[in-house]
């Protein structure tokens, strides 16, 4: 009879039968340290009372684990937010077009760890003696019209028409869209970041900063359209 009863009872009922008998193991503690179970870091048998305490405090390493990355992650953001704001007042201090494509490459280089860096504008100066900067020089249709397709900052490789704008010592690539006021949907230009580090910019990276700069640079230039 016990036989038949046991071949009644599938694993789902005992589970259903625990989950609406929430105090069964307070009605029956001493069935904790009756039942064995194989230990999860291979030292024999167990009591259930201690595979849990094992299974509590795995629970908190990886929170803590966890929690370490979301400190170190909120740090590092910390310090990129101050490089941004320092880059953004000294856009702010700019006095010319002539000073400010160096001024970008130079913070970008030391600052932000870019090894190379360019901006190109296919808008007319409003200002013809601006437009011998070397930031008017043409580039070619397909190019432009793919970075005016993009939506977001296109990280990682380069594409086809961009392989004569950079050198081939970069292996990773940022291209952020340039906007004037505001319009998101006709880019007057772009900023090309470059790397010699494969990693240093994935084609799955956050783009909020990419973003940030980005809006910097279009309101830098856009003075000058």
């Amino acid at each position: 009879m016990q036989e038949d009863i046991q071949n009644t009872i599938s694993a789902d009922d005992v589970k259903t039968y625990l989950r609406a008998h929430k105090n069964f193991f307070e009605e029956h503690a001493s069935l904790l340290t009756e039942i064995f179970l194989p230990s999860p870091h291979g030292s024999g048998a167990i009591s259930l009372a201690e595979r849990q305490q094992l299974a509590q405090r795995d629970k908190i390493r990886v929170q803590d684990v966890m929690l370490a990355q979301l400190i170190e992650f909120g740090e590092q953001n910390d310090v990129t937010s101050h490089k941004v704001h320092n880059f953004s007042v000294k856009l702010l201090e700019n006095i010319g077009l002539n000073k400010l494509q160096p001024l970008i490459a130079e913070n970008m280089q030391h600052v932000f760890d870019v090894t190379e860096s360019q901006v190109h504008i296919w808008l007319k100066p409003n200002d013809e003696s601006h437009a011998q900067e070397v930031a008017f020089t043409p580039v070619n249709d397909a190019f432009s019209d793919w970075v005016v397709a993009l939506e977001a900052p296109h990280c990682g490789t380069k594409p086809e028409s961009a392989q004569r704008l950079v050198g081939e010592n970069l292996q990773s690539f940022a291209f952020i869209p340039l906007y004037k006021n505001g319009d998101k949907k006709h880019a007057f230009g772009v900023l090309i970041l470059g790397s010699e580090d494969q990693k240093r910019f994935k084609a799955d990276m956050g783009l909020m900063y990419l973003k940030r700069i980005g809006d910097l640079v279009s309101a830098s230039f856009s003075n000058y359209l």
